[in-house]
């Protein structure tokens, strides 16, 4: 009866069962309880337990106290309406845990985006301090009666060229400022020289490495020489043991000198 209720018999089939209702109305009294109780079974929520399903349904057609009960034999190959309801309902089940875990991923995903971008604020938050209280430190040492300023002028391979150094003669510190500097070309760095004049002898006191990334394009060197004048080359990446003069782009003298 379950099967001709379900549409799930031939078409030869269920014209016979149709003939035979006609011959037994308990029967056909029997068939319409058993579509009643269908009907109310689907629009309940869908079960996840075809198992429990089952003994559902056997209660709501009091199977095993109706003593008019015909037994049916299903063939194996048949579909049961029970594992289609249990199908859907674990379908139904699958779809939303994929939607879960899809609205977690994309909460996450937006998570690590604000992080990221928290992270990004406090760095550019900690530069700006620690760019600030460079400028202060640098500004204290300028304005310091004690440190001796020498200009450096352009050359002729760049006139338009011009660096300061600020030279600590009692820590041996010197700052340049390389400011008025043209962007050295790929593979180049600028070198700055000590000098003293008689005779000419260049010592080289390091690099302005990260030329480009300083933004202030200030740079702290160590200097133990006498130095009579200053002057800044432009150099192979890592510098050379002696100045390439064709390459000079400042010069200035010590005025103390």
């Amino acid at each position: 009866m379950e099967l001709y209720i379900c549409g799930a018999l031939t078409e030869e089939e269920s014209k016979e069962v149709s003939t035979e209702l006609k011959k037994h109305p308990e029967i056909e009294k029997e068939v319409k309880e058993i579509e009643n109780s269908l009907d109310q079974l689907s629009s309940s929520v869908a079960p996840y337990n075809p198992t429990k399903l089952f003994a559902i349904i056997k209660n709501k057609l009091h199977l095993e106290d109706n003593p008019k009960t015909i037994p049916i034999h299903r063939e194996k190959k048949k579909t049961n309406i029970v594992l289609y309801l249990g199908w859907a309902a674990s379908i139904a089940l699958l779809i939303g845990l994929f939607s879960v875990l899809n609205d977690r991923n994309q909460l996450r995903e937006n998570l690590n985006v604000v992080n990221a971008q928290k992270s990004q604020m406090e760095q550019q938050i900690n530069d700006a301090k620690a760019s600030a209280e460079k400028k202060e430190e640098l500004l204290a040492i300028f304005r310091d009666k004690n440190i001796v300023t020498v200009p450096l002028d352009g050359q002729e391979v760049a006139p338009e060229a011009y660096a300061t150094v600020h030279w600590d003669q009692e820590t041996k510190k010197v700052y340049i400022d390389a400011k008025n500097l043209p962007t050295p070309p790929e593979g180049k760095e600028y070198q700055v020289w000590s000098l003293i004049l008689e005779p000419l002898t260049p010592t080289s006191i390091g690099m302005l490495s990260s030329f480009t990334e300083d933004e202030n394009k200030i740079f702290m060197l160590e200097n133990n020489n006498l130095s009579q004048a200053f002057g800044i080359t432009l150099e192979p990446k890592g510098g050379s043991k002696t100045p390439t003069m064709e390459q000079l782009y400042t010069l200035g003298m010590v005025k103390n000198s």
